[in-house]
């Protein structure tokens, strides 16, 4: 199963989606990688559809990879005792820590932290910014406010602080727990959540000690004050417009995307564009031309993914959705302008590793090359060529399964898992055998092929050679 197109699609699994049927339904549909949402369900449901996946990856022949997204610290409120109240703008109401029921003057919070961020004049943001409220007095566990916006609340709505660091771990306890899970079944990606500070990605980094890439959403202001040391520590990032629209107004978090897109391609480092993609495909089969717009939008962008959540989750039209979303990908990479508005702000060559990798990108558009191999052990190699994102097929191949799968998320790659080279001479043989296999560049075609001496050492490619497919007889 190749794809004719790039750009890569994360689908996320849940009741509509996660038994074996829907997975490979998705994946022949152009799914990539398989985000597992930790907010919602338990260890066994989630064991039970990450072997789902790796059971449909053995049948339709290509790696595909899981990503473990954590909760994070999200912050709700407590329990109305009616379960729901109507509030007045201009009308006074209360936060606490008094763990009982609230009505229409109060509602318990149960988390210090908040209390200890507020100050008079900030606003707080409920149910996703429904409802808004101004601190007029706040202390250590409470908070006196007017509301500004919004009439109907509920129980548990989700609370943002937009402007402020909260002094809370982006690691809660539930987070230990299910990464120590997730890592034990061998998920090839785990997701942070609400990353406020580089000492959240650097905690994430000493526990998951390579075991798989780790990856920072983007969804606090906070993290845009902290992006080059955040993304110092990151081996992929993901822009999530959820709660990053919340707190942000809306019409900055198009020109945040676009900043955080460029920042992420500058390193080298895979980036997800997600939220609210396909949001109407939730219930509908086909999606708004906003949608379709906006999807386009990220991939002229030059985005290595794009992510449904609620859409192949608990949506209605789930491989609709992916098709969908396979489609729009695939037509916008046919735009002959498209390769132009994708590099025009191309990545400065910094390092001697860059410069080969440069190279053979250039080799390979002066030489008609009809596709370009990298060898590789960590997924470095095939990394640092996407990030130039060569419009010929790139072929990684690697020993080890754990890297073929975590390249599933990077731009223009398609990994194979190959037995190990010990001599140089037969990696142009073993280049030429795979990609004839695979059909990726017809007889007698150039094949450009990057590699790293000493074979299967960890480090910087350093050989650039030239081979060529077979002749037809």
């Amino acid at each position: 199963m190749i794809r004719a197109r790039r750009a890569r699609i994360v689908a996320t699994l849940g009741p509509a989606s996660r038994d074996a049927a829907q997975i490979r339904a998705l994946a022949e549909a152009g799914a990539d990688v398989f985000r597992v949402n930790f907010s919602h369900g338990g260890h066994k449901d989630h064991a039970r559809t990450i072997a789902n996946v790796r059971a449909v990856e053995a049948q339709v022949g290509r790696p595909l990879a899981v990503l473990a997204d954590l909760q994070g610290p999200k912050l709700r409120l407590g329990e109305f005792a009616d379960g729901q109240v109507r509030l007045k703008v201009g009308q006074d109401f209360r936060l606490d820590r008094h763990a009982i029921d609230g009505d229409a003057s109060r509602v318990c919070v149960p988390h210090a932290e908040i209390f200890a961020a507020l100050k008079p004049g900030a606003d707080i943001l409920l149910d996703d910014g429904k409802v808004r409220l101004k601190v007029a007095k706040c202390g250590p566990d409470f908070a006196d406010t007017v509301v500004v916006a919004g009439e109907a609340l509920s129980d548990h709505k989700g609370l943002n602080l937009p402007g402020l660091a909260i002094p809370i771990p982006a690691l809660t306890a539930k987070d230990l727990e299910d990464l120590n899970f997730a890592l034990s079944v061998g998920v090839d990606w785990v997701a942070l959540s609400f990353v406020q500070r580089a000492s959240d990605m650097a905690e994430l980094r000493q526990i998951v000690q390579g075991r798989a890439g780790v990856l920072a959403k983007i969804e606090k202001p906070a993290a845009l004050e902290a992006l080059d040391e955040i993304l110092d520590l990151c081996e992929a990032v993901m822009v999530a417009r959820g709660d990053l629209g919340v707190e942000l107004n809306p019409e900055d978090v198009p020109v945040v995307q676009k900043a955080l897109v460029r920042a992420a391609r500058t390193r080298g480092i895979p980036v997800i564009v997600a939220t609210q993609m396909l949001e109407s495909m939730i219930t509908s089969p086909t999606p708004t031309r906003a949608e379709a717009s906006d999807v386009a939008g990220a991939v002229y962008e030059g985005a290595d993914a794009v992510m449904l959540s609620a859409e192949t989750a608990a949506g209605q039209y789930p491989v609709e959705a992916v098709t969908m979303m396979d489609r729009i990908l695939t037509r916008v990479e046919h735009d002959p302008r498209w390769p132009e508005l994708m590099r025009a702000e191309y990545p400065v060559e910094d390092a001697d590793a860059d410069a080969l990798v440069a190279a053979a990108r250039r080799a390979a558009e002066a030489a008609s090359t009809a596709c370009l191999v990298a060898f590789t052990t960590t997924g470095q190699t095939a990394l640092r060529l996407s990030r130039e994102r060569p419009l010929q097929p790139t072929l990684a191949l690697t020993t080890r399964l754990a890297t073929a799968r975590r390249l599933a998320l990077a731009w223009g790659v398609e990994s194979r898992v190959i037995d190990e080279i010990s001599d140089p001479e037969d990696l142009a043989r073993v280049a030429v055998a795979v990609v004839t296999e695979m059909g990726l560049a017809p007889p007698g075609h150039r094949v450009l092929i990057l590699a790293g001496l000493p074979m299967g050492s960890p480090g910087a490619a350093n050989i650039l050679r030239l081979a060529h497919t077979p002749m037809k007889r």
